[in-house]
């Protein structure tokens, strides 16, 4: 059996690496990886696979830094050719990428069974292509492995047949769970002589490009008078200059950290502050609460049961949820599976080509 897996963005690959250490085990089970090179990351050397222990990509495609349409288009146009060349039994997918469409819509045209791995998450913001993505994704997908019951609710509610949806967990508490023993103190963190800190994370272009958001963002931050680190990617740093921003003394801005030293951060900070979907999920998994700087979230399991306080870019929102929420501990409960998602979705599918 013969694995296409398409990928375009770092946390995918990191997603994925948890795929393919499992496959390994399974020497009828080949896995062929193409990287689209949707988001150019300097960070994804050689040393990023090695360190991360993820194989190196057979394909590497360069079809980032376009529109949207461009991208899908280009992106379509090879991994079709692809398909034609290395004639996979199933295409596996995950997230919400331009690359995720991309490579359903060229398995599905082909008549190639499609695995979306996080399916059925929905922020309900149309104004985000990741949430086109989703929904385009699921509906032409033949495996829909959810990581909880919500998820599940969605694809139901849809109008998906019940019978291509599995729950079976999440795949990033598999992906935390292992790197946890692999985490690296960053070699900066001491020169900081910081006994506690919050973490937090500010990259989504609705945040980041807008000077009133970022600033309102930046005025709770200082408001809360509490240490904080920031690792913040440089075209960030040349937007807060830009609009005339002054970063507050309390936050310590750093560069943008490898996964293994965020992985770090999150397990010892106190509280940690983000717009990022995946670290919200990474709080949670290391015990972290979470104050969310976003008006809706994909991942709901963690606002309804309180360990996750979503509150926008409004400063007083910010300051108050950072104030009564920094000393709460999370207990897990297994909303997202118990770590073996990738061995649930492999023994699926390998179940059910058995069975053809």
């Amino acid at each position: 059996m013969k694995i296409l897996t398409v990928l375009g963005a770092r946390p995918q690959f990191i997603k994925a690496a948890a795929f393919s250490r499992a496959i390994k085990k399974h020497e009828s089970v080949e896995e062929v990886i193409v990287h689209t090179g949707q988001h150019y990351d300097q960070n994804m050397s050689d040393v990023f696979f090695a360190e991360m222990d993820i194989p190196l990509p057979k394909y590497k495609l360069q079809t980032g830094g376009k529109t949207h349409g461009a991208m899908t288009g280009q992106q379509l146009e090879k991994i079709e050719e692809i398909i034609f060349n290395e004639k996979p039994d199933l295409v596996l997918v995950y997230g919400d990428t331009n690359s995720t469409l991309a490579g359903a819509l060229a398995a599905t045209k082909l008549h190639i069974p499609i695995a979306h791995v996080e399916a059925g998450l929905r922020s309900f913001n149309k104004k985000m292509p990741e949430e086109i993505n989703r929904i385009l994704t699921d509906q032409i997908s033949d495996y829909l492995f959810v990581p909880s019951e919500s998820a599940k609710q969605n694809l139901i509610n849809e109008g998906i047949n019940t019978n291509k949806i599995f729950v079976v967990g999440d795949i990033m508490y598999d992906v935390a769970l292992y790197y946890k023993e692999k985490m690296q103190k960053p070699k900066w963190f001491d020169d900081l002589k910081l006994n506690q800190f919050i973490l937090c994370t500010i990259h989504r272009a609705e945040n980041t490009d807008d000077p009133i958001k970022l600033s309102n963002i930046l005025k709770g931050l200082e408001l809360s008078q509490r240490d904080i680190i920031l690792p913040l990617h440089p075209r960030t740093v040349g937007k807060i200059k830009k609009y005339g921003l002054v970063i507050p003394s309390n936050i310590r801005v750093v560069d943008p950290t490898g996964y293994l030293e965020m992985v770090w951060l999150e397990v010892h900070s106190d509280l940690i502050v983000t717009d990022s979907g995946g670290v919200q999920k990474e709080a949670y998994f290391h015990g972290k609460y979470c104050i969310t700087l976003r008006e809706e979230t994909e991942w709901v399991e963690l606002v309804e049961n309180g360990f996750n306080k979503l509150v926008g870019y409004d400063a007083k929102l910010i300051v108050d949820g950072i104030n009564t929420s920094s000393s709460q501990k999370i207990e897990s409960l297994g909303i997202y599976g118990d770590g073996r998602t990738v061995k649930k979705i492999l023994d699926i599918i390998i179940s059910t080509f058995n069975h053809q």
